[in-house]
């Protein structure tokens, strides 16, 4: 991108956000930054399914270990049975497992606090160095642990920043590195937060309810429908900012 598709890019970044907290607030954020590897393995948990359940999930690992060093110990079997409300359990298990047992193999110890003083793309670089971590995973612990000027992409984040002409990317981990070139400072978690809720709530993947969409008149998105719609009381249940 030129300096000057960059800052278009941004200058529609902080007219969104700005649309969005209008419509849905300024999402809450957790008192305390959950600890990075709480972070990965809860983003982890959350693939594929919703995140009442993910939670869940979460809360009965924890409970049933005293710390992430009983994983090491823990067969897949075992770990795929505790956190089997989350769904793919065998995939995450095996995730989660070779994630804990690379990081202590490199480390000596289960914890992601050499990353504190990585930059951005450092952090990413590393932690997609762990198999079964993606960017989308590395990038909610930039966002929800370091609380940086990062916004992860999702399934929601790509299509609506897609369709909104913010970015024009196909991939979503392309998605990610376009939109995140010099992101503005400071509004990163309530773009991120509120954008999901947009994405499930009214820019669905299929039937858009686009006639109570905040965004219409910013929208660049040329399959609009304009048919009547009713707005819905938001009860969006935010996952990372639980743990």
């Amino acid at each position: 991108m030129t300096q000057k598709e960059i800052a278009l890019k941004n200058n529609k970044i902080i007219k969104v956000d700005k649309l969005l907290k209008k419509e849905f607030g300024i999402p809450q954020r957790a008192e305390k930054l959950p600890d990075p590897v709480d972070l990965t393995i809860g983003t982890i948990l959350s693939q594929n399914t919703n995140d009442n359940n993910s939670y869940k999930a979460f809360k009965n690992l924890k409970q049933s270990i005293n710390n992430w060093n009983d994983l090491l110990n823990l067969s897949e079997k075992e770990l795929e049975y505790l956190i089997k409300i989350a769904g793919l359990g065998k995939q995450k298990a095996a995730a989660i497992k070779n994630f804990v047992n690379e990081i202590y193999q490199k480390n000596k110890k289960i914890n992601l606090d050499f990353i504190k003083s990585m930059s951005n793309e450092e952090s990413i670089r590393e932690l997609t160095s762990f198999k079964g971590i993606g960017v989308k995973t590395a990038s909610c612990v930039l966002l929800f642990s370091l609380d940086r000027d990062v916004c992860p992409v999702d399934t929601h984040v790509h299509r609506t920043v897609n369709r909104l002409g913010i970015v024009s990317e196909k991939q979503r981990d392309k998605t990610y590195f376009s939109l995140n070139i010099n992101f503005p400072k400071r509004i990163a978690h309530s773009f991120h937060t509120n954008l999901i809720k947009l994405g499930r709530e009214i820019c669905k993947p299929q039937k858009t309810l686009c006639s109570i969409c905040p965004l219409i008149a910013v929208c660049e998105y040329e399959s609009k429908n304009l048919e009547p719609a009713e707005k819905k009381k938001s009860n969006a249940f935010m996952l990372l900012d639980k743990i």
